[in-house]
């Protein structure tokens, strides 16, 4: 299986920076898994977010290939970890494509995008930070990981 996030723009807090590497670094003992960061709209004001998602879609679309394409979305399906682990597993061993998980900045994603996805994640009906949903996003998948492997969860 592989494994591909993408997310516009570098993790800015420091803290949320360290479990992001903490926990790609556990994923990739279990399976490869590439993270992009993209490009990032800067300078514009949040009244222009239409541009600003606009531009964030351009940086993510050259990264989405041919694989199955997951995003975040507040409206899309929820799921509890052993689902998801087990739809985890089913994708991977149903196709050879990559996995791909697209996380939004903090305006979201634009409405091309997520016509683009394959499946819609809502890991949360509650509203998170963009830079928290990515490491709840990685640690989920760690945690799938560790259940398809029938490895102990490092707690």
């Amino acid at each position: 299986m592989k494994l591909k996030i993408l997310w516009p723009g570098k993790t800015r807090n420091r803290e949320i920076r360290g479990l992001q590497e903490f926990y790609l670094e556990r994923i990739n003992r279990l399976e490869r898994c590439e993270l992009v960061q993209t490009k990032v709209a800067r300078g514009i004001a949040e009244r222009f977010a239409d541009r600003i998602k606009k531009i964030e879609a351009l940086g993510l679309e050259k990264h989405l290939k041919d694989g199955y394409i997951i995003c975040l979305f507040h409206g899309g399906r929820e799921m509890n970890s052993a689902e998801f682990a087990q739809f985890l597993e089913k994708l991977a061993s149903s196709s050879s494509r990559a996995i791909t998980f697209v996380a939004g900045g903090f305006l979201g994603l634009e409405k091309r995008i997520l016509k683009r996805a394959d499946f819609l994640l809502s890991l949360s009906q509650m509203t998170f930070s963009h830079e928290s949903i990515r490491i709840m996003l990685l640690e989920q998948i760690y945690r799938s990981l560790t259940i398809m492997k029938g490895t102990q969860y490092a707690k």
